[in-house]
């Protein structure tokens, strides 16, 4: 960054690489402790939902958590801590841009959604997903996971994939404009398998089959979802499902859900996408309790 750079997410200078690459804010003048990974990242496939070692998503992935941003850009939350010194080629001094106009970074307030146990709670959707047994949960504020079974991606080994994973987020966070349930998982189920099964980690996905498409009711709201079983080059084949329903608690927002299951014998059996899905309920306004409302 130089030093007339204004503020703005950019690629975190501190990544180790360990977990996907999240963005860092920098004030214009430093590097802060606000982290978020890219609204558009939610990815079954590399995710480490509540691992110390790794980065989630859609939702929180290894304690980050997935950010939305207000008209100005301001960073919505804090999760973790800035490196202690600049990135090569940041400036050292102060400089013009910084929120506030006075040199000094405006921090938001920190805080971290309470879920209810044995659920993971994404506070702006509304909702909490169930955590089945076994499986590890991350509640965040604009969006929430469950994960199970890591291991290395088969086309990239020093990747962790995971044997199954669901992750909910608003569907204006994956930049999605649809109106209607219908439309927005219909429109989502494409980018989902892509992310999930596409690029180099399998090879690319060279078939799918529609399995289940309908209504489904979600949380008490009326949803629509969309399920593919998909063929790749490398790897597991796998099925993927795109479930969008009106939030509970704002009926003007749309939620998305999706949904990463490997083929494979040691990945969960795909009923336990529909347990999974029939068990999603809203969640408290506050955080708290994480009961139904």
């Amino acid at each position: 960054m130089t030093q007339t750079s204004p503020p703005g997410w950019h690629p975190d200078p501190g990544y180790t690489g360990t977990g996907p690459l999240h963005e860092r804010w920098w004030d214009g003048h430093q590097w802060t402790d606000h982290l978020r990974v890219p609204p558009a990242a939610i990815r079954r496939r590399r995710m480490r939902i509540g691992i110390t070692a790794g980065v989630v998503v859609l939702a929180a992935v290894g304690g980050c958590l997935f950010l939305l941003s207000d008209d100005s850009g301001d960073p919505k939350e804090t999760v973790a801590t800035a490196p202690s010194t600049g990135p090569s080629g940041a400036p050292g001094g102060r400089g013009p841009g910084a929120p506030g106009g006075d040199g000094q970074s405006q921090a938001p307030e920190q805080q971290q959604p309470r879920a209810e146990d044995g659920y993971a709670m994404d506070l702006a959707s509304g909702i909490s997903l169930p955590v089945p047994d076994g499986w590890t949960g991350q509640s965040g504020m604009t969006g929430a996971g469950v994960t199970t079974g890591e291991y290395a991606c088969p086309g990239d080994t020093s990747q962790e994939c995971v044997r199954g994973g669901v992750f909910s987020t608003p569907a204006e966070a994956l930049d999605l404009t649809t109106t209607t349930a219908k439309a927005t998982a219909t429109a989502d189920i494409s980018a989902n398998a892509e992310e999930s099964y596409g690029e180099k980690i399998y090879g690319g996905i060279t078939s799918h089959q529609e399995l289940k498409s309908g209504p489904v009711t979600v949380a008490g709201q009326q949803g629509y979802l969309v399920r593919w079983k998909v063929v790749t080059k490398n790897g597991d084949d796998g099925y993927v499902q795109s479930l969008a329903f009106p939030s509970p608690h704002a009926k003007d927002t749309l939620v998305v859900v999706r949904s990463g299951f490997d083929i494979n014998a040691k990945a969960p059996k795909l009923s336990v996408m529909d347990e999974i899905t029939k068990g999603i309920k809203a969640s408290s306004t506050t955080g708290g309790s994480g009961t139904d409302t």
